[in-house]
């Protein structure tokens, strides 16, 4: 952990409000699109690099998206308030909480379905698309808990190669989860033609000097260090990209 960082904004990071983002409100759903997604489409923001989708999705109590189909698309929840009950064609089934990251590599086709598993309480969560390194891949299926996680660092959850207790995804990308209390700083270092996404899942934090609150994204390239500080309570997902 590093501490009491002094830094300059950054001219290779380029920030995404979230008043900026895609917005749906269907009554049951409420919905910001960080990239085009379903009604909403600007070419200006299809995606950064292997990152297609992050969808931060608040569900009402009851709601949720029938059985449907995907396929060829590495999908990724993280939920953040209430619990999401999870079905697939491939006999998982389970409810994702706080702090659980779900996997589910699409591969050559399943079918799922997602419900609020409360009928009265919201689940706030986000998904989070990223393209394969290959097409037709066998689907498969494995959740993460963060809920022991100590605060203060950045958590490798996601990562092509499975490391540090990661869970192994089918591209070279690499998700790293970090809850920050207020004054709590960290440190990441891209390695050389690496690429980055920060995304402000809660609270607020500086991203080398340049402020970013809950919702926020920003992405990065031409950077070698980026340094984050929690003006408040934060949870942060960082994506370090090919």
């Amino acid at each position: 952990m590093t501490t009491n960082l002094t830094v300059a904004p950054s001219t290779g990071i380029t920030l995404r409000r979230a008043a900026d983002r895609g917005q749906a409100d269907h009554g049951w759903l409420k919905t910001a699109h960080s990239f085009s997604f379903a009604d909403y489409h600007d070419p200006r923001h299809m995606g950064f690099r292997s990152l297609r989708v992050i969808n931060d999705d608040v569900v009402a109590g009851g709601g949720g998206f029938p059985t449907h189909p995907h396929r060829d698309m590495e999908i990724i929840t993280y939920v953040l308030q209430g619990a999401l009950q999870h079905r697939d064609s491939m006999g998982n089934g389970s409810v994702i909480r706080p702090g659980n990251v779900q996997y589910m590599a699409a591969g050559s086709g399943v079918q799922h379905s997602e419900f609020n598993a409360s009928p009265t309480e919201p689940v706030h969560l986000l998904q989070i698309w990223i393209r394969p390194h290959r097409t037709g891949l066998p689907p498969r299926y494995q959740e993460k808990s963060l809920g022991d996680a100590p605060t203060g660092r950045l958590q490798l959850v996601a990562s092509s190669s499975g490391r540090e207790d990661s869970i192994a995804i089918n591209q070279d990308a690499d998700l790293w989860i970090g809850r920050l209390q207020s004054g709590e700083n960290v440190l990441h270092t891209l390695a050389p033609n690496r690429h980055a996404w920060l995304q402000v899942a809660t609270g607020s934090v500086t991203l080398n000097g340049l402020p970013l609150s809950a919702g926020d994204g920003a992405s990065v390239s031409g950077e070698t260090s980026l340094r984050l500080s929690a003006s408040h309570a934060a949870q942060v997902l960082l994506f370090d990209l090919n």
